[in-house]
């Protein structure tokens, strides 16, 4: 029985807004009436100022600079009213952290700084029955610094977690593109193949059946060669995430092997390869063998050629890739398949470019240039 997926639990932002509020109100308004002289600072008037500092942090998502401008402001007032004290910065800082939390950190530095500030103020230049004066410097600092601190740093957490999704999606889609492509590549090729050798095959039924034996060896051979690269396909799709290695991709070395198959349709192919051994990255030399193998696919099935010249070689840090036919090549105004796409694609992730066009002797070209190694 398949297990069933863990979907983290996720608070909703309004449960924890309310949770919020209700704690600043409460903890104002035990400050409140924890004062030696409640009875005459505290109020109705006090504690409705209390709920009122709550109530504020309901809208803290909505309006950041809104609730913290209000705060502040609210903390001035309740102290005209002569009040219970409550200190400058305590009032103020679910105002503080939300601000910071939402990006307003600038906001949350400027609206603390006015809290310590008038703080400050009162202490040193108010009497002893200030109502302020009992509130240290250091503990309004220590306050206004850990509420905006704890805001930042929640906002960064999330920041990180949305930048790691966001690298995850992009780096599936990328292995999502990659399988396309290479399935796009084997299975377009081999089909070409089969095609041309059943219609060999069809030919020589009857007139010479050696040939004809021969053509549909091709097409099982080619046959097999895709159902094999399906099923590889097929595995690493239905594998969970993280588990399953892609197929190890073939290299120029396999160029040989194309070229064989394309010479058994009748097709005559030079292959020239000038790589030294080691020199190329893995996903540089995948790259190569797919664009030599897409470019014979094309020239099989689209170009009507006799005679395609594959070659690779090693010009200081780039390689040169270039597979030319002497078909009918392209028309006045070509219009590139996907075929063609995906091998630009290709080359232009690895840091390289491809080109296409007619021949100046009559057939089609498809010249990339990549690099030997990736950078980083």
């Amino acid at each position: 029985m398949p297990e069933k997926s863990e979907v983290p639990y996720a608070v909703d932002p309004r449960v924890t807004d309310v949770v919020l509020a209700i704690a600043m109100a409460l903890l104002v308004a035990v400050v409140i009436a924890a004062d030696p002289d409640a009875a005459h600072h505290a109020g109705p008037g006090a504690y409705l100022f209390a709920a009122g500092f709550g109530a504020l942090v309901l809208l803290r998502r909505r309006l950041p600079r809104t609730v913290l401008v209000v705060t502040v402001l609210a903390v001035f007032v309740y102290y005209t009213f002569q009040f219970a004290p409550i200190g400058m910065a305590l009032p103020a800082i679910a105002a503080l952290y939300s601000a910071a939390e939402m990006g307003r950190t600038g906001w949350a530095v400027g609206g603390g700084a006015v809290l310590v500030a008038v703080a400050t103020y009162y202490r040193v230049t108010g009497t002893a029955e200030e109502y302020l004066t009992p509130y240290d410097l250091v503990t309004n600092l220590a306050l206004v610094a850990a509420a905006i601190a704890l805001g930042v740093a929640v906002r960064l957490s999330r920041e990180a977690r949305v930048h790691q999704a966001h690298a995850a999606e992009q780096r599936l889609q990328a292995e999502r593109l990659r399988i396309a492509r290479d399935l796009h590549d084997v299975v377009g090729h081999n089909l070409s193949v089969i095609a041309l050798h059943s219609g060999v095959a069809a030919e020589a039924v009857g007139r010479d059946d050696d040939a004809a034996r021969g053509a549909l060896e091709h097409v099982r051979q080619a046959t097999s060669g895709t159902l094999h690269e399906l099923r590889s396909t097929v595995r690493v799709l239905r594998a969970p995430v993280g588990d399953a290695a892609s197929p190890a991709p073939t290299g120029l070395a396999g160029v040989e092997a194309l070229a064989a198959s394309a010479r058994a349709t009748g097709l005559a192919v030079d292959v020239t390869l000038d790589v030294p051994d080691g020199v190329l990255d893995g996903a540089i030399d995948a790259a190569a063998y797919r664009i030599a193998q897409e470019s014979l696919t094309n020239a099989l099935r689209h170009a009507g050629a006799s005679r395609v010249t594959v070659s690779a070689r090693v010009d200081g840090r780039r390689l040169a890739i270039r597979v030319s036919d002497d078909g009918r090549g392209a028309g006045p105004a070509p219009v590139p398949g996907s075929g063609i796409s995906g091998m630009r694609e290709r080359a232009a992730v690895l840091g390289g470019t491809l080109t296409t066009g007619n021949a100046p002797g009559g057939g089609f070209v498809v010249a990339a240039d990549l690099p030997l190694r990736l950078e980083g």
